[in-house]
């Protein structure tokens, strides 16, 4: 059966509406994740994940956990967009010639994760600087020995400033650091996740030509976008550390994914690159089950329904 047809306009709505409503539940658990995924040993100031957001409470307030959501929240609209609809756009013209088997639904994963680095790396890099800015500055205060010596306390950047600091310093190339790296977290993500989706989804179909029960589909997102997550978590580590600007004095610095992989494996072993898994699954799970829900309900072409409609 061919998938569900729905107009681009409708699919640009249903990401934008998914992806800000699953940021806004999320959020917090993805900056405990980057604070997690970047502190290295001889600089562990979180033990876990309920640890790093009982501290950033502590010493951040309520809102520190929503530090650069601002980010997420602006750029989630095209970003999610662009998945849902670059996937269903790919679906839909490799199904024209026939069947549309597994290897084509993987092809249409790696097309849709392949548009989306667009918007998600620079979205990344500058979520990771804001996210990562209280754990140096909680590292100042209460782990004085990783701070070089001289370094003055300075206010956290905002986005803007960083934006502009890097156009300033490197051009429009700053704002793609680690884009290679983005390139293997979400090329692989987008290859496991939509054709893991869409057959789990399928085996709850009532009947064989409707829609599955919203249900369905919220369990088969979050199921299908933890294991993607899972799989993906070690390359994230590494786009998470090539992509943060500032570091603690004992920290590694790296020079690019092959460095970085080297220098993870030398210095902290290979479980390093599991570091927020668990907090990553819990992200995307209900993420993307919010996405296919409100994808699945139609809310886009809902809205859309009231828009007066040209006469041919």
């Amino acid at each position: 059966m061919a998938d569900k047809q729905i107009s681009l306009p409708a699919k640009l709505i249903n990401g934008g509406i998914a992806g800000i409503v699953g940021v806004t539940c999320v959020f917090p658990i993805d900056l405990a994740k980057t604070r997690l995924q970047n502190q290295q040993n001889g600089s562990r100031l979180y033990t876990s994940m309920s640890d790093c957001l009982i501290k950033t409470i502590r010493s951040e307030g309520y809102f520190g956990m929503y530090r650069g959501a601002a980010v997420n929240l602006t750029l989630v609209t095209p970003e999610k967009a662009i998945k849902l609809a670059a996937n269903d756009f790919f679906r839909h013209h490799l199904s024209k010639d026939g069947k549309l088997t597994l290897v084509k639904e993987m092809l249409a994963g790696c097309g849709a994760g392949t548009c989306q680095v667009v918007v998600t790396t620079p979205m990344e890099m500058l979520k990771i600087q804001l996210q990562d800015a209280g754990r140096l500055a909680a590292q100042r205060k209460l782990m004085p020995e990783t701070v070089a010596a001289g370094t003055v306390e300075t206010k956290s950047p905002t986005a803007m400033q960083i934006t502009r600091q890097l156009l300033r310093e490197k051009g429009i190339a700053g704002l793609y650091k680690g884009l290679g790296a983005t390139l293997l977290r979400d090329v692989p993500f987008s290859v496991i996740y939509f054709p893991l989706f869409a057959n789990l989804n399928n085996l709850g179909k009532k009947d064989a030509e409707g829609p599955a029960p919203f249900y369905v589909s919220f369990i088969s997102g979050c199921v299908a976008g933890s294991t993607a997550a899972v799989a993906v978590n070690p390359v994230d580590v590494i786009k998470t550390r090539l992509q943060s600007l500032t570091r603690g004095s004992t920290e590694d610095t790296y020079s690019g994914v092959i460095d970085c992989i080297r220098k993870i494996m030398r210095n902290e072993g290979p479980s390093a690159f599991l570091k927020g898994a668990y907090c990553r699954a819990l992200v995307i799970a209900p993420l993307f089950g919010i996405a296919q829900v409100v994808y699945f309900l139609g809310v886009g072409e809902y809205i859309l329904s009231f828009l007066p409609k040209k006469n041919n």
